[in-house]
């Protein structure tokens, strides 16, 4: 399945500790860069976030962020420590006679460190909220993906027969044009006016002729089309393929136009490279 490597996706649920939600983002980059926010309680399992991402993605710049609110209205289960408590309350009995005109406001009191503790946060639970929120995340930046990746490919397969037609133009063109360029050879020689040897007057024709040959070019660009269709098929990534691809499509590009000595042709070749361009840049957001 071709995927584009741009994609957005977010989700949210309610969770331990309150309203978790979760977001995948990617842009376009040669390898997998991932990078990971998320609150404290989260950090124990970040590890196993990459490892769930990189499962469903294998190229782009990727950013995941979690984020945990607490759920309106709710508020954290306080507990008193009965134990410090006690002991603050002998000290103060103990040293009343000191201090006789000393006061105990309940309320300082419950401020003094660690006399109210809050409730911890059931880390684990929410831990396997974020994982389960995660998966869903990601399913729906896959199919963002995937859903992308199925324009880029049609836009693609248009310029893949934008090739073909163009390279099948020019092997039509060929015995014409290799039939006017050995009358060409044949005048220039006749205006020498001097005398040639049969044999060696058809070898110089054949080379010239052998200079200008683009069969095998033609071939090979039939052949990288094809080869190019059949990857737009395969259900793996493909984008690094299809870029080595992209180099062999210039190459036979660049040859055509060398050996050109028509104008057909060499207006072909520029065509050509305008189309694998085009291509090129689809590739290049590719995963």
């Amino acid at each position: 399945m071709i995927r584009s490597m741009t994609a957005f996706a977010a989700c949210e649920r309610a969770a331990t500790g309150g309203q978790l939600s979760c977001e995948l983002r990617a842009v376009n980059h040669r390898f997998l860069e991932l990078s990971v926010r998320a609150p404290e309680e989260l950090r124990p399992v970040e590890a196993a976030f990459r490892e769930r991402v990189a499962q469903k993605v294998s190229r782009g710049k990727v950013d995941l962020s979690f984020r945990l609110r607490s759920a309106p209205g709710a508020r954290a289960a306080l507990t008193v420590n009965d134990e410090l408590m006690g002991q603050l309350s002998m000290l103060a009995r103990r040293h009343h006679s000191q201090f006789p005109q000393m006061s105990i406001d309940f309320v300082e009191l419950l401020r003094y460190p660690g006399v109210v503790e809050e409730a911890e946060l059931d880390a684990a639970g929410l831990q396997a909220d974020a994982m389960a929120l995660l998966d869903q995340t990601l399913a729906e930046f896959v199919a963002a993906r995937e859903r992308e990746g199925a324009n880029l490919a049609a836009v693609m397969r248009e310029r893949l027969d934008g090739i073909e037609r163009i390279a099948a133009q020019v092997k039509g063109w060929l015995p014409e044009i290799r039939a006017a360029l050995r009358a060409k050879l044949d005048a220039r020689l006749a205006d020498l006016k001097l005398p040639l040897d049969p044999g060696r007057l058809e070898q110089e024709v054949v080379l010239n002729l052998q200079k200008i040959d683009v069969d095998e070019e033609l071939d090979r660009l039939a052949s990288h089309v094809s080869e190019a269709r059949r990857v737009l098929g395969l259900p793996e990534a493909v984008g690094r393929r299809l870029d080595f691809l992209m180099q062999e499509f210039n190459r036979e590009a660049n040859t055509l136009g060398s050996k050109s000595v028509d104008s057909r042709t060499t207006q072909a070749a520029v065509e050509l490279k305008v189309l694998i361009e085009q291509l090129r840049e689809q590739v290049q957001n590719l995963e």
